[in-house]
């Protein structure tokens, strides 16, 4: 009998062994990913986005979840202040990857404007789509210029935030200053409300098209853009570099005709602290999404593979450059 009694426990002992490796540390039930070659070293990837309506928040979430899915890691979108909160994130070892516009990422490299001193540790994964300048505007307000702005009470975006600086510098280069406005610092969803309210004449909403805010504004208001003088947009590119002119297309809002406008690049940056194996797993993932990312906003179609390269104004990740060279 004492036999018998332990060759049960032996053969229990073999089951419950047989079980931990199937369940337990030693494996994952199908179709989870398990922290091997197929994964990422880092546990969680946040992605600093912008505010929770804007294009930036949007593709964000759907990046995480391509992330999250192929990954098996706590990947989410953090929605912020943009550009400028965005990177004193990155420095601060808060989030591990972002979205900024390349005029504030060009301050954080050099250690100018809100920065003053040089972030280290952000370097660039891709240039990705254009961020227009769309300065929005009620039919019966008068404002027809940039330069009509004066005296008006205008939102300028988050305080800090990439649709500031680029309207601050935008401003700069037509000899505005904010003491010729009254300046309210308004995100996305706030300015379309004081827009509608009439507590606000005008509002700057820098983002890729179409951007959510201004197309309800669209539905709900006589709603006017307002041109900003191509020739004037590459004067001031002389000077600051990131700006580029371009139209804001026909139809886009309701609007009959183009209307001329500024433009920066946004761009996709990570923390220099990430591996070079994470940052190309990151990289070739995110090219391998672009469809579905894409799919969730409009904007992320002007993102291209041959185009990422092009007007980078950040260190390019090692990881980055590794996938770059493989499409060689």
């Amino acid at each position: 009998m004492k036999k018998r009694k332990y060759s049960l426990l032996f053969v229990s002992a073999l089951l419950s062994a047989s079980l931990l490796s199937a369940c337990g540390d030693g494996g994952k039930q199908e179709g989870q990913k398990t922290s091997n070659s197929d994964g990422l070293e880092a546990k969680i990837v946040t992605i600093a986005t912008g505010g929770s309506s804007g294009p930036y928040n949007i593709i964000g979430t759907t990046l995480a979840n391509e992330y999250s899915n192929e990954f098996g890691v706590n990947s989410k979108p953090q929605s912020t202040g943009a550009s400028v909160e965005n990177l004193n994130l990155i420095k601060e070892g808060k989030v591990e990857m972002a979205f900024v516009m390349s005029d504030v990422l060009t301050e954080a490299v050099e250690g100018t404007g809100n920065f003053p001193e040089k972030v280290e540790q952000v370097q660039q994964i891709a240039a990705l789509y254009p961020n227009y300048v769309q300065i929005v505007t009620t039919a019966n307000s008068g404002i027809k210029s940039i330069e009509d702005l004066k005296g008006k009470r205008v939102a300028v975006g988050d305080q800090n935030s990439g649709v500031e600086v680029n309207a601050r510098n935008l401003l700069a280069g037509f000899g505005i200053t904010y003491d010729d406005l009254k300046v309210d610092y308004l995100g996305y969803a706030e300015a379309a409300d004081g827009l509608k309210s009439g507590s606000i004449d005008a509002a700057f909403l820098t983002s890729g098209l179409p951007n959510s805010s201004v197309m309800e504004l669209a539905a709900s208001i006589d709603l006017t853009l307002v041109a900003v003088d191509s020739a004037k947009v590459e004067e001031i590119s002389k000077d600051q570099p990131y700006f580029v002119a371009m139209d804001i297309p026909a139809d886009t809002y309701g609007n009959a005709e183009a209307v001329p406008t500024a433009a920066i690049m946004n761009a996709l940056v990570v923390s220099s602290e990430m591996s070079e194996d994470d940052v190309y797993k990151l990289t070739k993932k995110f090219f391998d999404s672009l469809e579905t990312l894409g799919n969730s906003h409009q904007a992320a179609n002007d993102i291209s593979l041959e185009n990422a390269q092009q007007g980078m104004v950040a260190p390019v990740h090692p990881g980055a450059k590794k996938y770059y060279d493989e499409q060689k």
